[in-house]
């Protein structure tokens, strides 16, 4: 037997829940791993993918007279992309340069090109938090609903930042409030996973599914025992979640409650 196949099903293992589930400090953020940025500002982005053209030089530096001449002058295309496939409009939204995102929009840029790692401008305009550039992909059409390589869609990352008016705005514009990661995350689930509990509270309001049920079968309940939500707790309990339900462990949140009590 594998040792992670040891480790899923708890043997040798030190944890006193399954995977650790709850053993962590209150209220902890689980990690969210590769390309899930959190608060994920531009200086970051930048910093980790320094444009080598110089098309996406000038639109990540914000000089949108320099990106004009470039165009004009034909020394590259609007879509030009780089070796991990990015486009000036990744860039320009990534860095939260506005003038430069709606000239390249004005100039008929896809809005939706996707880099190496099938994020779009939109996508990383909501992980950098630059929500002017995002408001205008999305009246220009942009799709809220594409998926990276990690099944996060835009409001993945807005719900993983916190960001209560960019969730609102993201469903405003359609963006599918049960869509799921590869680890079957809706926007709700990661919500409590990340602790962010005014957003879990906002996509309740806003109609999402409270049963959802992640890759090892922990629901909504589970969760929010884990990140010690009261409210949430009662709110679940008044809207009916199933209190006796187990997860592919064989746990069930009251379990979980007691497995947090007794570490306090």
């Amino acid at each position: 037997m594998s040792f992670s196949m040891k480790r899923l099903l708890g043997f040798g293992a030190k944890e006193r829940t399954p995977l650790g589930f709850c053993d962590g400090p209150r209220g902890a953020s689980l990690d969210v791993g590769p390309g899930m940025p959190g608060s994920h500002h531009w200086r970051h982005f930048y910093a980790r993918h320094r444009p080598q053209e110089k098309l996406h030089r000038a639109a990540s530096a914000g000089k949108v007279e320099k990106v004009v001449s470039i165009l004009d002058r034909g020394e590259a295309h609007v879509d030009s992309r780089d070796k991990k496939n990015r486009t000036a409009l990744h860039f320009a939204c990534a860095c939260g340069h506005v003038k430069v995102a709606t000239f390249l929009i004005a100039s008929d840029c896809e809005i939706d090109i996707c880099d190496s790692d099938n994020s779009t401008a939109l996508i990383k305009a909501v992980q950098c938090q630059e929500e002017e550039c995002a408001t205008i992909l999305l009246k220009h059409g942009a799709d809220s609903n594409i998926k990276d390589g990690s099944g996060f869609t835009a409001l993945h990352y807005a719900v993983c930042n916190g960001n209560s008016p960019m969730v609102t705005k993201l469903l405003a514009y359609n963006a599918d409030i049960e869509a799921k990661t590869k680890d079957c995350f809706t926007p709700f689930l990661l919500a409590l996973r990340e602790s962010k509990v005014h957003v879990a509270d906002l996509l309740i309001r806003k109609g999402a599914n409270i049963h959802a049920l992640d890759e090892f079968r922990r629901n909504a309940l589970m969760y929010a025992v884990r990140c010690e939500s009261k409210d949430i707790i009662a709110l679940l309990l008044q809207r009916g979640i199933e209190i006796s339900h187990q997860d592919g462990f064989g746990w069930t949140a009251l379990q979980y409650a007691a497995a947090s009590r007794s570490r306090m």
